[in-house]
C-alpha cells in the first residue's frame, strides 16, 4: 500500500456559536428568555438594565424589543454573513404580510452603526412591574401545602388529649394524596401500640371520626361510599333526599356508574325527576377530596406577542414587559477607552461585543416572533371574531414561504410563544391545523371539524345521544368527509365522553 499527501478544497456550512446561541434564543419561552437575560447581566459586565429613573432623565429610549417591522422588506436583515439573521432566511425577497396601513417601516441594521445604535438605550419596564414579577416568581418557587400539612396544621388546632393526638397525627400519616385513609383501624393500632401502649379500637374510630370532619370535606375516608356520604352530610339536604341519596351511594353506587336508572328507580322506589335529583346531587361530590390540596398544575405563561383589533383591523404588537430594558453600559465603554493594560482592553473589548451579538440577537428574534405573530393574525383572523368554528387550514410550510423562512425557524419561533387575544391566550401553535377536504373540493381545518362535534353533542336529545357514526353521518351530509375513528380522536381530544356516558336518565 502506498501512502501520499494530498491536498483537497471544499466548502462546509459551520455555525459559530454566536450563531448557536442566536438559534437558542430565538426557541427560549419569555420566561426562559427573561431568566437568559438575567445571566448575561450577571456575566457580562458591559450589558446593564436600564430603570426608569434613568430613561426619563435621558430622554426617549430606543425600544430594540418592540421595533414595529414592515413586512414589505425582510423582517430581517439577510445580507450579513454569520450574522444571526443569516440563518433565518431561505432566500432574498419580500414578504407581503401587512396587517396595518400604520405600522412603520424597519431601518436596516448596518455593522458600522453598531455604537449609534446600541448606545441608545431599550426602553425600560418599570420598577413596579419588575417588583410584582419578582413577588410572582417568589411565590410560584414556594414551597405548595400537602395535604398532609393541611391535615396536621387543623389537628394541631383541634384540643386534642396528648394521647388523641398522637393518634390523629398516626392517620394523618396513613392518608394518600386522594384524601382516603391507607390503612385499617387494626394497622394503626399496632403502630400506636409500640409508641402509647395500649389504645383501644374505640377510641382510635373516635378520633378518625374526628379528622373526617376536616377540611376537605371527605378526607380519611376508606373507601369512596363512605367519602361521598360524609360529603353528604354537609349539604343542607332534606332528611328524606339525605337518606336516599346516601342509600345510592352505600348500596347502589355500581349501579349509578353502569347508568341503569331504571333498576335504580325499581330498588328506591322513585320517580323519575326524584331520581334525577339525587344523581344530579351525587355527581357535584368530590370522589378524590384530597386533589383540592396541594400543588397546583395550572401553568402560568407569559404572552410574547398582543393582538387588538383598533378601526376594524387586527394588529400584533410585542408584550415589552416580558422581558427587562437593556443597553451597553457607557461607564465601561469609557473604562475600556482609557484602559493602559492590554489584557484589560482586550477584556472588555471581548465582553463588548458579546454584549452587542446578545443585543442584535434579541432584536432578531423579536423581529422574527412579531413578522410570523402578525401573518399568523391575517390568515387567523375570522377566528379572532367567530371562534373555532372560523378556523383555517394552516402549516408552517405556509408562513414560511410567505416570510421567506425555513420551516425550522417558525417551528421555532411558534412553540412555548403566546399571544394574547380577547379571546384569551393562545400558543401560536394553536392556529396550526390540518386540512380535511370537503365534497366540493374545499378545505376544514380539524379545528373547526372539532368545533362542529362538539357543537353537535351540546345540541343532542341528552335520553338519546349521537354515536360516533351518527355524527360522522351528519358531517357527511354538510360536505366534510370524516371517519368514525377521526371523530372519536376529535372527541377525545376534547374530553367528551362516549354516547353511553353522555346518556341522561330523562
Amino acid at each position: 500500500m502506498r501512502q501520499s499527501l494530498e491536498l483537497k478544497l471544499g466548502a462546509r456550512v459551520t455555525m459559530t456559536p454566536q450563531l448557536q446561541h442566536a438559534i437558542r434564543l430565538l426557541q427560549l419561552s419569555a420566561v426562559d428568555l427573561a431568566v437568559e437575560i438575567q445571566q448575561a447581566l450577571q456575566t457580562n459586565p458591559l450589558l446593564e438594565e436600564i430603570e426608569s429613573e434613568e430613561s426619563s432623565e435621558e430622554g426617549p429610549a430606543v425600544d430594540m424589543r418592540a421595533d414595529p417591522i414592515s413586512t414589505d422588506d425582510d423582517p430581517v436583515d439577510s445580507h450579513n454573513d454569520g450574522t444571526p439573521e443569516g440563518y433565518l432566511l431561505d432566500g432574498e425577497g419580500g414578504a407581503d404580510g401587512q396587517l396595518s396601513d400604520d405600522a412603520p417601516a424597519m431601518e436596516s441594521i448596518d455593522e458600522s452603526g453598531w455604537d449609534e445604535l446600541f448606545d441608545s438605550p431599550i426602553a425600560p419596564r418599570t420598577r413596579s412591574d419588575a417588583d410584582a414579577r419578582d413577588f410572582e416568581i417568589d411565590a410560584r418557587n414556594s414551597a405548595p401545602t400537602t395535604l398532609k400539612d393541611h391535615l396536621a396544621w387543623q389537628a394541631q388546632m383541634t384540643p386534642f388529649s396528648p394521647c388523641d393526638a398522637r393518634i390523629a397525627q398516626a392517620i394523618v400519616s396513613c392518608i394518600d394524596a386522594h384524601g382516603y385513609l391507607t390503612c385499617t383501624l387494626e394497622e394503626l393500632q399496632q403502630i400506636l401500640d409500640e409508641e402509647e401502649g395500649d389504645v383501644g379500637l374505640d377510641e382510635i374510630e373516635a378520633v378518625l371520626h374526628h379528622v373526617q370532619s376536616f377540611e376537605p370535606t371527605g378526607v380519611a375516608a376508606r373507601s369512596l361510599s363512605e367519602c361521598l356520604v360524609l360529603q353528604l352530610r354537609q349539604l343542607p339536604l332534606d332528611s328524606d333526599t339525605a337518606a336516599y341519596a346516601t342509600t345510592l351511594v352505600t348500596d347502589h353506587l355500581h349501579l349509578l356508574g353502569s347508568r341503569d336508572y331504571a333498576r335504580l328507580r325499581r330498588l328506591l322506589g322513585l320517580g323519575s325527576d326524584e331520581l334525577q335529583r339525587l344523581v344530579e346531587i351525587v355527581r357535584g361530590l368530590n370522589p378524590k377530596p384530597g386533589n383540592a390540596i396541594g400543588p397546583s398544575d395550572t401553568v402560568y405563561v407569559t404572552p410574547d406577542l398582543i393582538a387588538r383589533k383598533i378601526k376594524n383591523r387586527w394588529q400584533v404588537e410585542l408584550n415589552n414587559d416580558s422581558i427587562p430594558g437593556l443597553r451597553i453600559s457607557q461607564s465601561y465603554q469609557e473604562l475600556m477607552r482609557h484602559a493602559r493594560r492590554a489584557a484589560e482592553r482586550k477584556y472588555l473589548q471581548d465582553r463588548l461585543q458579546d454584549a452587542r451579538w446578545f443585543l442584535k440577537s434579541l432584536r432578531t428574534r423579536n423581529e422574527t416572533l412579531l413578522a410570523v405573530g402578525r401573518e399568523i393574525v391575517k390568515r387567523q383572523h375570522e377566528f379572532l371574531d367567530q371562534g373555532d368554528i372560523a378556523m383555517k387550514p394552516l402549516v408552517l410550510a405556509d408562513i414560511a414561504g410567505t416570510l421567506n423562512l425555513h420551516e425550522s425557524t417558525v417551528s421555532r419561533v411558534t412553540t412555548q410563544k403566546y399571544l394574547m387575544t380577547p379571546r384569551g391566550i393562545f400558543e401560536l401553535k394553536y392556529f396550526f391545523s390540518s386540512s380535511v377536504g370537503t365534497a366540493d373540493g374545499g378545505s376544514f381545518s380539524a379545528t373547526a371539524i372539532r368545533s362542529l362535534i362538539r357543537k353537535l353533542v351540546q345540541a343532542e336529545v341528552p335520553t338519546k345521544p349521537m354515536s360516533d357514526s351518527e355524527i360522522a353521518g351528519i358531517l357527511g351530509r354538510q360536505g366534510i368527509q370524516v371517519a368514525r375513528r377521526t371523530v372519536a380522536k376529535y372527541r377525545e381530544h376534547m374530553n367528551i365522553p362516549p354516547s353511553s356516558r353522555r346518556k341522561a336518565l330523562l
